[in-house]
């Protein structure tokens, strides 16, 4: 993803609408998770964020790219969904051609009202933050840029697995979001996705997860998605309220941020983007080889996941 410009009076009209709109919600003063529905656990996701760090960076063309890729496959069939892997090519504008892939594993594949969680599983194949120069061309670790937010996916898949959810639910784990350097060669998976989604089955929105593992959680409403899907917006930080996250989950705006909710919204998806994207003191893990599963949270990854699996077992 990219930092974008800085927050206009438009979002905070949008933000001012949304706050008001939430405070006569009738629902607003249930507390709590959702009688009988599955707990995510923070641990087991944690553990899948350091397996995908064992592969080591997840860059296009890579033996762990593709090992990864594989592992998620498999792992997805064995909890029963409907999986697919959409295998593509993308040239890149500087003449590169990446092998990519997207995986998408459906739950419930018979209901016709469906929602969507996504994350990004590709890692940046330059440190280009680093201080240092000569360490700049080095692909990053990508713990939280990356194994995070697929960690929360595939935990989740294990919970929709075991409890079927009252909707359909698909998962997709999106290729090529960080290649870079420029936005015209990033969120390529989603573009995809985005691209060649038939008419029939599409979800009525999208939740994204990117960077959601920091120790030091926060989430204010990344401002595109507020603009881009208001709705929604009040509807997840509305759910994180009732479960007693809203310290971490502020009705404020945050950056204006690109990434993959956008070419979503652009296809008539309302899809939000759930991310923290502070990551560190002033920001200086980000796009570093200092993101490492040893800067995560198994607290914030279960604070996510909770927050999702309530949206999903509360009736989307």
């Amino acid at each position: 993803m990219y930092d974008g410009p800085a927050m206009t009076t438009r979002a905070l009209l949008f933000l001012i609408l949304t706050l008001a709109l939430a405070s006569c919600d009738p629902g607003r003063g249930a507390q709590g998770p959702t009688p009988g529905r599955p707990r995510f656990d923070g641990g087991a996701a944690l553990e899948l964020a350091r397996r995908q760090v064992s592969f080591g960076p997840r860059v296009p063309g890579t033996d762990a790219h593709r090992a990864q890729a594989a592992w998620m496959a498999a792992r997805l069939d064995s909890l029963g969904a409907e999986v697919t892997v959409d295998r593509f090519s993308w040239s890149t504008t500087a003449g590169d051609s990446l092998e990519l892939s997207n995986v998408l594993a459906r739950f419930r594949p018979e209901h016709t009202r469906r929602i969507l969680v996504l994350a990004h599983w590709d890692t940046r194949p330059t440190a280009d933050q680093e201080d240092d120069p000569t360490r700049q061309s080095t692909p990053i670790p990508g713990a939280n840029d990356g194994a995070s937010g697929v960690a929360v996916v595939l935990h989740l898949a294990v919970l929709l697995a075991r409890s079927p959810p009252p909707m359909g639910v698909d998962l997709l784990l999106v290729d090529g979001e960080d290649w870079g350097p420029t936005t015209e060669d990033m969120f390529i998976g989603a573009r995809r996705y985005a691209s060649t989604l038939p008419d029939a089955g599409r979800p009525v929105y999208g939740v994204l997860l990117d960077m959601v593992g920091d120790e030091s959680p926060l989430f204010p409403v990344e401002e595109s998605s507020l603009e881009l899907a208001p709705a929604l917006v009040r509807k997840v930080w509305g759910v994180a309220s009732r479960l007693g996250y809203g310290q971490y989950f502020p009705d404020r705006v945050g950056p204006r941020l690109g990434d993959d909710h956008l070419p979503l919204n652009e296809a008539g998806i309302p899809t939000i983007d759930v991310i923290d994207f502070d990551y560190g003191p002033g920001n200086r893990y980000w796009h570093t080889l200092d993101d490492t599963p040893e800067r995560l949270s198994a607290e914030t990854l279960e604070m996510v996941g909770e927050v999702v699996t309530e949206l999903i077992y509360s009736g989307g």
